[in-house]
């Protein structure tokens, strides 16, 4: 078995059972489309969606994966409803990602529906696609670590994201990867899914 076959069978066991546990499919359905797995990868990406419909990037990988599956009706409906929602969100990465594949396919782009992207309260916008608090965002007091991985999540995570991750989705990954966060190799696996549920990736 590839390294690739077990990862996906690690994160395929972590969705199986935890079916609302939006990290587990979000990853699965990466690996799965790494592998060229595309019909599967559809499957887990409709199914982080229902779990998190404001998570713009999976739009983006879904749309990907339609294309490829050539249905294309389908992806520009995808790539549209991403489109509007990476607007609305200010997540202006997954936004243009989308808006190419839209004019790669021959389809209009959504008129935008704000001139600037939405900020909290307190003059901050969470990045992370799929944020639940949207403009009630609030900054991390301080770096959550001292290098440049906590300062870039300073800058660009809001607090409630972080708790989320601390408190709930780190332990998971933990668990159900068996990491020994002691060693080199767990510290990196381990911040490669904190990279990837923040969208820092």
């Amino acid at each position: 078995m590839s390294a690739l076959d077990e990862r996906i069978a690690q994160f395929r066991k972590m969705a199986q059972d935890d079916p609302d546990n939006e990290l587990g499919h979000f990853r699965l359905g990466q690996l799965l489309m790494e592998a060229g797995q595309l019909d599967e990868a559809v499957q887990s990406f409709r199914r982080t969606l229902e779990l998190s419909p404001q998570f713009s990037k999976v739009y983006q990988l879904l749309g990907r994966c339609l294309i490829q599956l050539n249905q294309k009706e389908e992806a520009i409906r995808v790539l549209q409803e991403g489109w509007k929602i990476a607007d609305a969100r200010g997540d202006h990465l997954p936004r243009g990602e989308m808006a190419r594949m839209l004019l790669e396919l021959g389809a209009a782009v959504p008129e935008s529906k704000k001139a600037d992207p939405a900020v909290g309260s307190g003059g901050f916008r969470c990045q992370r696609p799929g944020c639940f608090v949207g403009s009630r965002a609030r900054q991390l007091p301080a770096p959550p670590m001292k290098d440049d991985l906590g300062q870039l999540i300073y800058q660009t995570i809001c607090a409630d994201c972080w708790n989320l991750w601390l408190r709930d989705y780190s332990v998971k990954v933990i668990n159900e990867l068996r990491l020994d966060l002691s060693t080199e190799f767990g510290q990196e696996e381990y911040d490669k899914y904190m990279r990837g549920f923040f969208g820092l990736e």
